[in-house]
């Protein structure tokens, strides 16, 4: 936590143009172009700082997740957040604080719909998530994803700093335009996908996105989980088993992972709103399976449950263990967010332009895991940012880069972010610069983990 500045920081309702100059002073305290800077790496192990958490996690599926982050140095990145917010620890920091992501890489952005039905492009996984933190964080992790993804896609140099960069900019520019906006308009901004697709060049590409979408708008309301993962036969609904990703806990080596899934169900329950409480009382809980997912997440504990009404119509709703937060090595988190699945519930409702109606949290009390519970996301909106990362990177990392700028103008003061990065390109140049040093280093510290894992044969216990 160097260069931490805390002391010129202005209340958020003062005027704007007090907290754009404040944002200006910031810079004779932490130059902009520091932020090029990318902290040596010598005197730390990354897979030791990627098995901190292994013994809080379900020891047979430690292969996998290794086994994923071995894949490239992209995977690894998406894999080693903890790894990451070490080394930002070491960094600049201008105390301008938000709530912060705290994994934030491409792939941690979105499609899925509103309530109300409206298609949204947003962040998606706030696992990580903690208030107080400075925003260089999350913006740095961005670019520095951006840059790994353009190189990983064998791109020149030249090309994934330009693209790392631009996403910078992108965030930037944003944040001078919502900086002039009120505060509700701020609160009300959203990222609407139809309006973002217009925004790609790429005719080809732009009617092809608009034929997904189209296709997933036709029935928002029904689950396309159902029966992709669980079917009804004789009357009775049931997850189908796929070992080794989805799989009931029916065996000798699954039986103590296991939750109590009516009593955490219930626990759930009593934090929800009155209104959405009732409706979650129309369904009963049918089966539950654990199933495997990401990257980083794997290894935590991490099931679906799947509700039916008396009528057969279903609902799936995922239970996932919430560990502490990587970014508790940059601050420490509120004494009333030791609860990890309220941290992750609080740190989305703030982010996010609109959350899931069922988005709450429990615990376990027999084993003291913490959890939040959310709904199972879409298949068919999923295959819309699939296709924008896939075929569009520059766009889509554009699109990130707005979409973490109006999620930070939420929680933090988008007046004093503008003054501090300013009209020019010096931010973004240095942004730059950190995201390919940074590349450079997630390739050696990818590097790092096959050689443990060869030398080792595998890193998780048997």
């Amino acid at each position: 936590m160097s260069h931490s500045s805390f002391d010129a920081i202005p209340a958020k309702n003062l005027p704007r143009a007090e907290r754009l100059k404040a944002g200006q002073a910031l810079r004779q305290q932490v130059p902009r172009e520091a932020h090029a800077a990318c902290p040596p790496a010598s005197s730390r192990d990354p897979v030791a700082i990627l098995a901190e958490t292994d013994g809080a996690r379900i020891p047979e599926l430690l292969p996998i997740r290794y086994q994923r982050m071995q894949q490239s140095p992209f995977t690894f990145l998406r894999g080693a957040a903890a790894v990451m917010a070490h080394d930002l620890a070491a960094t600049p920091q201008v105390g301008a604080h938000v709530q912060a992501c705290g994994d934030c890489h491409l792939l941690n952005f979105g499609v899925f719909s509103t309530p109300e039905g409206r298609v949204l492009f947003d962040i998606n996984d706030f696992d990580e998530t903690l208030p107080g933190i400075d925003f260089t964080v999350d913006i740095k992790r961005l670019a520095a994803s951006v840059a790994v993804a353009a190189l990983n896609a064998n791109m020149p140099d030249k090309r994934a700093r330009a693209l790392a960069t631009a996403t910078v900019k992108s965030y930037r520019e944003f944040i001078l335009e919502l900086a002039v906006k009120p505060p509700l308009e701020v609160w009300y901004t959203r990222m609407e996908i139809d309006r973002e697709v217009k925004r790609i060049g790429d005719t080809k590409l732009r009617e092809t996105l608009f034929s997904v979408l189209i296709k997933a708008k036709k029935d928002l309301a029904a689950d396309d989980n159902f029966p992709h993962l669980a079917t009804a036969k004789a009357g009775v609904a049931r997850i189908a088993d796929r070992p080794p990703l989805i799989y009931h806990f029916d065996t000798a080596a699954t039986k103590d992972y296991k939750i109590h899934a009516h009593s955490a169900f219930a626990n759930y329950q009593s934090c929800l709103l009155p209104e959405r409480r009732a409706l979650v009382e129309r369904y009963t809980l049918a089966d539950i399976a654990f199933k495997v997912v990401g990257v980083g997440s794997v290894g935590t504990f991490c099931a679906v449950g799947l509700f039916m009404t008396a009528d057969g119509e279903p609902l799936f709703l995922q239970v996932k263990q919430a560990l502490p937060s990587v970014l508790e090595k940059i601050a420490a988190p509120p004494p009333h967010l030791l609860q990890q699945g309220c941290r992750v519930v609080e740190g989305q409702r703030a982010m996010q332009a609109a959350s899931d109606i069922f988005l709450g949290w429990t615990e376990e009390p027999k084993t003291s895991r913490h959890f939040y519970v959310r709904q199972l996301k879409n298949r068919r909106l999923g295959s819309l940012g699939q296709v924008l990362e896939g075929k569009a990177l520059d766009a889509y990392a554009n699109l990130c880069g707005r979409t973490l700028a109006r999620a930070h103008a939420r929680s933090g003061d988008p007046a004093l972010l503008a003054g501090y990065m300013g009209k020019s390109e010096v931010f973004d140049d240095a942004l730059g610069t950190f995201a390919m040093a940074y590349a450079a280093q997630t390739k050696h510290d990818h590097a790092c983990l096959k050689s443990a894992h060869g030398a080792k044969g595998s890193l998780a216990p048997k």
